[in-house]
């Protein structure tokens, strides 16, 4: 298999070519999905000159199977299910209630662990660009969508890397622009495979990214 990207740094700086290409004469908001989604954003927010923060959104873990998710949660306190699944699974109402409540502890603990780094911009009447490093399912993004389109933006553009063309699909009709340049069309899609250079990025590197995009912009300011 051909790997289009050789890291998340390397995807990044090609999304952003292609944003730049749209010549947005607005104030752009960027907001990233961590913890993979903020080295893909980074460059963007950089080559636009463009405000960057954190939108936090974790997948509702399967009880039983914690590597796959029903839906997801974001910061904001938007929860998507993903209904057919649910169904499916046979999930009861005090385990989904369960699982949101325990993803909602992490999701605070995280925010604890970015104190003063997060949650400076608002998405308020701007054109807002959600960034991840892939698309699997798509619900992270949808979950990441509802949130921001409840702060009443100017626009929503999702920029990733790659993604199965089933969330490239069920992500698309629900923003104003997608841009995907590499769309999986295997029947067992991983976001890993469009990239040479893939590791989960840990919470320290998370952190030491913010404190450098922040201490970049103060000495251009």
């Amino acid at each position: 298999m051909v790997q289009p990207y050789s890291d998340r740094c390397a995807a990044g700086k090609i999304l952003a070519q292609k944003i730049c290409a749209l010549n947005l004469q607005e104030t752009v908001l960027v907001l990233a999905i961590p913890n993979g989604g903020l080295a893909v954003a980074v460059p963007i927010a950089e080559t636009l000159t463009a405000d960057l923060d954190l939108l936090i959104v974790r997948k509702l873990q399967i009880p039983y199977n914690p590597e796959a998710g029903f839906g997801a949660i974001s910061s904001l306190g938007t929860v998507i299910l993903n209904e057919p699944l649910v169904a499916h699974l046979g999930l009861s109402q005090s385990q989904i209630q369960s699982v949101i409540q325990r993803t909602k502890t992490q999701i605070e603990t995280r925010q604890t662990a970015y104190a003063g780094l997060v949650g400076q911009q608002s998405p308020d009447g701007r054109i807002v660009i959600l960034v991840d490093d892939g698309l699997a399912s798509g619900y992270t993004m949808l979950a990441a969508i509802q949130s921001v389109r409840a702060r009443g933006p100017q626009k929503i553009i999702v920029a990733v890397p790659t993604g199965s063309a089933t969330a490239v699909s069920r992500v698309r009709d629900q923003v104003d622009m997608l841009i995907c340049p590499h769309v999986g069309s295997a029947y067992v899609f991983a976001v890993a495979d469009a990239y040479q250079n893939w590791y989960d990025i840990p919470e320290d590197e998370v952190i030491a990214l913010l404190r450098q995009f922040h201490e970049k912009n103060c000495e251009t300011d």
